[in-house]
């Protein structure tokens, strides 16, 4: 990804956070809700939802340091996907889903399996600007992996995260095709939008493959 001035690189100042996106729902339905998602979810929510906005959260960033042994991985070899880590400086884009009425309850029971049982995530508020109207902040939910969960893998060399990334696949793909997916994902939100992390892990990727190009050509070959 080309890199930016540090101008271009810098998301709108943040303004003050307004009040809960959640509001009662009619005929007694659950209140509505945003969740905000940042890694598989930017390209394959699989629920019902009303609403959406690509922006980012500040206070965090972007890490494949979660172990995943059932989507993009096995036992036997765990792929890399990535969770959010606190960081004062950090700003980490993605895409907010609105779910309301029945949706809420869905989507959280359908969240709870794919993410919480299979990837060991646990929830967080967090507050989301969209990219057309930071100025307009959202609460959303965040599924976040920490250091307690059994399948969290911690910090290595970009080039060692390649690696195990080149070498496992699980029953939703190949870890590649998730890398490339969050990487395309990346370029579609524009030059701001920088991530030096999962740059890093692409551009070693790069390396190990003399003819790798992460377009939708190499989407196609995983």
């Amino acid at each position: 990804m080309k890199q930016e001035s540090a101008a271009q690189n810098t998301p709108p100042p943040s303004p003050s956070p307004a009040p809960s996106a959640q509001y009662p729902g009619e005929d007694g339905d659950p209140p509505a809700l945003w969740i905000f998602g940042y890694g598989s979810l930017v390209w394959r929510p699989d629920f019902a939802y009303s609403d959406s906005r690509v922006g980012f959260v500040r206070g965090y960033s972007r890490r494949f340091w979660q172990g995943d042994t059932f989507h993009r991985g096995s036992d036997k070899m765990p792929g890399r996907v990535v969770t959010l880590l606190e960081d004062h400086e950090g700003c980490t884009w993605g895409v907010a889903y609105q779910v309301q009425g029945e949706q809420v309850s869905e989507a959280l029971k359908y969240l709870n399996v794919r993410e919480a049982v299979l990837g060991g995530y646990d929830t967080k508020e967090v507050t989301f600007y969209p990219q057309d109207a930071p100025d307009q902040p959202l609460k959303a939910l965040a599924y976040v992996a920490t250091p307690q969960n059994p399948g969290y893998l911690g910090p290595a060399p970009e080039e060692a995260i390649a690696t195990q990334i080149l070498a496992c696949r699980g029953f939703s793909g190949h870890n590649l095709e998730y890398l490339l997916r969050l990487a395309d994902f990346m370029q579609l939100c524009g030059p701001q939008a920088q991530d030096e992390h999962l740059e890093a892990i692409v551009d070693a990727v790069g390396n190990m493959l003399p003819c790798f190009c992460p377009t939708e050509q190499a989407l196609a070959l995983v």
